[in-house]
């Protein structure tokens, strides 16, 4: 029986790979183990800059695995959420790669993920009300912070699908691509990042993450707090160095 999850690193990128064609990578909670477990390697290697979450087989996920649900299985990890990714994301920049469906939980993650590249074929959406349930897993309160308001609604109450073309239309995805090279382009995408200090991709992605819910009036202060041991490391001055000198710089994220 193969692996329900893959995880491959190279070059400081940490692939995950929902691991289940035969039922369209419909999430498990054996999955759902793996794939927290994989990111909490992730944020714990000095050696790993980025990740990115994939799905086998042209599909990214179709959601909960409605068999494992009729015998009482939830693919809902505690403190880490739906594929133990969506209540908590990875401090560690994370993206999506994405053929075919992403449908429910599986747009739920696509949704927790910072960056998403995908096919122009790919197609996303969350079908819980058609089913009578509800996208508890960051649906409802994600899409409007990522989609025109009325637009995460409609998506929310109809159930419909959302091509990708459209979904780029309105910022969702980040780069269209052929289909099949949905994995190639976010390489590229990841291979760019890691290329940068970890320590500024990291504040970088904190301040953009948490300044959404800062007043104006603490925003300054709360920045500063993230940022401050940016300019203070030992990066910052081989950043410098190497921009004088011509050369690319050996970050050590310190």
């Amino acid at each position: 029986m193969s692996a329900e999850v893959l995880v491959t690193v190279e070059d400081g990128i940490q692939t995950i790979t929902i691991n289940r064609p035969e039922a369209r990578n419909a999430m498990t909670l054996a999955a759902a183990q793996l794939i927290a477990a994989a990111l909490d390697d992730l944020d714990r290697r000095d050696d790993l800059r980025i990740g990115i979450v994939t799905g086998a087989g042209g599909t990214f996920c179709a959601g909960m695995d409605l068999k494992g649900f009729l015998r009482g299985e939830r693919p809902s990890i505690p403190g880490r959420g739906f594929g133990g990714l969506t209540l908590q994301p990875p401090r560690k920049p994370l993206i999506a790669a994405v053929e075919g469906y992403a449908l429910a939980g599986g747009f739920e993650m696509v949704l927790a993920c910072d960056l998403v590249v995908a096919a122009e074929n790919a197609q996303f959406g969350v079908p819980e009300v058609k089913r009578g349930l509800a996208a508890t897993a960051g649906g409802l309160m994600r899409l409007p912070r990522q989609l025109p308001y009325r637009i995460a609604l409609e998506l929310a109450l109809t159930g419909d699908m959302f091509p990708a073309p459209r979904a780029h239309q309105y910022g969702l995805i980040n780069r269209l691509t052929a289909p099949g090279e949905a994995l190639a382009e976010a390489r590229r995408l990841a291979q760019t990042i890691a290329a940068n200090g970890p320590l500024s991709v990291a504040a970088s992605k904190r301040v953009v993450v948490e300044s959404q819910d800062w007043t104006s009036a603490e925003m300054w202060d709360r920045q500063k707090a993230l940022t401050e041991h940016v300019f203070t490391s030992a990066d910052a001055r081989e950043g410098s160095a190497a921009f004088a000198e011509k050369r690319k710089p050996v970050w050590q994220g310190r």
